[in-house]
């Protein structure tokens, strides 16, 4: 995100920052309901603090607000949720959802589901670039898989957001990637092979607890059972896979997406064209709180970083820097710390990324390694959020079926991954990553 600073670094500008997380899990803690209290009236509670704190002129203050607002990459993610909800809509209006369900329940043995889900997000996320994106198509899939199947919510919710976030970690045409590559100067192919070094160890020991809990589930309880689908209906998503992998953008694969399913309910009589955009606009309105929290939070981020905030936090942090080690652990420090603030893992990443490159060559760090540092623990901390789009997204699907604790403690990739990452830079010979990618 591009802000012109005006002051120096001040405790005092992170003040706004404060008031939108303590109003937001203040409320939630009071009312032992994190989501009593909207996030964007939160992050209101913040822009507020912001104007009667700050002394730039009004006119000024409202002009930073909206160029936050505006960031291209604000403005993507909230295009990107738009379209993924009008997908879901349409698609479940047609039908395709109990068709994935009832297809999957006919062919996976139920003892592989949490597995099957965790791969089959990992993929589409990687296809898609957007966790998002796969929460939004897969969750109520997944809810479909716990009623008929018999299978854990959490455990499968666990699965669902792991997945999607490893997936989006190393996704090519992921909006956090571009960000970490661009801010670090790496190519995305070097990117990726110092990444999946990291993620795949967690990955497979993650696969390798689903299965083991898999193995509790009764293959019984999906005998004599009949299962009517359609394999036509399933083609959506079948679309929305393969104009990914072979790299169409994002925005034209969701839309296409929209398009070819709002099609086929027409063909199967399911609704009338008309209706199709009726279901689209539910679609989009269902999207409205992650869509106002990512664009007030990103005018918030604007006025706090104009007014020091955001530095102050960055010098505070190299203070803490004595080696490499410790430079590597303080550039996760400070992704972690801006995206706890403004709750989006791709603006944290923009804001933290010219710091981060600054630490990077100070103490002469691996480039690939840095960007994939910063990738990894913005997706962490954005994973394991309570007031995280994905978090958000998966609960409010779930309508109260499933708690925040239950999702996170079954959220094994994200919780392996913090450990693994953290034992992979305290143990590694710094000797074996000394070589810049120019």
């Amino acid at each position: 995100m591009t802000t012109v600073k005006n002051n120096s670094p001040s405790f005092t500008a992170l003040l706004p920052l404060f008031a939108f997380v303590f109003t937001f899990l203040g409320v939630g803690i009071y009312q032992n309901d994190f989501y009593a209290l909207p996030a964007p009236i939160a992050v209101i509670a913040g822009i507020i603090v912001a104007f009667l704190l700050f002394k730039q002129s009004i006119n000024s203050k409202i002009n930073t607000l909206l160029e936050g607002c505006g960031d291209s990459k604000i403005l993507t993610m909230c295009l990107i949720y738009l379209l993924a909800g009008a997908f879901a809509a349409i698609t479940k209006a047609t039908g395709s959802v109990d068709a994935i369900v009832n297809f999957g329940l006919d062919y996976i043995a139920i003892q592989y589901i949490y597995f099957g889900i965790f791969i089959i997000a990992s993929f589409l996320s990687v296809s898609t670039g957007t966790s998002v994106g796969a929460i939004v198509a897969l969750t109520p899939i997944v809810i479909g898989f716990a009623d008929k199947g018999g299978a854990s919510l959490p455990v499968l919710c666990g699965a669902l957001l792991g997945g999607s976030m490893f997936g989006d970690n190393l996704s090519v045409i992921s909006d956090t990637t571009i960000a970490a590559t661009q801010s670090l100067g790496v190519k995305m192919s070097d990117k990726f092979k110092q990444n999946i070094k990291i993620a795949l160890p967690a990955a497979i020991l993650t696969i390798a607890i689903l299965i083991f809990k898999g193995t509790a589930l009764e293959s019984n309880s999906l005998e004599d059972v009949s299962y009517t689908y359609s394999i036509l209906k399933i083609t959506p998503y079948i679309l929305v896979i393969t104009l990914s992998i072979i790299g169409v953008n994002v925005f034209i694969t969701l839309l296409l997406g929209v398009i070819f399913a709002a099609l086929l309910g027409v063909f199967y009589d399911d609704f009338t064209i008309i209706e199709s955009t009726k279901i689209a606009y539910t679609g989009f309105t269902s999207m409205t709180e992650i869509f106002l929290l990512s664009l007030l939070s990103g005018g918030l981020a604007s006025l706090v970083a104009k007014n020091g905030g955001i530095d102050y936090i960055l010098n505070k942090i190299k203070t803490l820097i004595k080696s490499k080690k410790s430079a590597q652990f303080g550039i996760a420090t400070l992704v972690s710390t801006v995206n706890m603030a403004i709750a989006n893992n791709t603006v944290s990443i923009i804001i933290s990324g010219s710091i981060a490159k600054t630490i990077n060559d100070e103490y002469k760090l691996d480039n690939k390694s840095t960007a994939s540092i910063l990738d990894i623990f913005a997706c962490i901390t954005q994973g394991l959020l309570p007031y995280g789009a994905q978090v958000l997204m998966i609960l409010s699907f779930s309508d109260g079926s499933l708690t925040y604790a239950d999702l996170i403690s079954n959220t094994w990739y994200l919780l392996l991954l913090l450990v693994y990452t953290i034992l992979y830079i305290t143990f590694t010979p710094f000797k074996l990553k000394k070589t810049s990618i120019n």
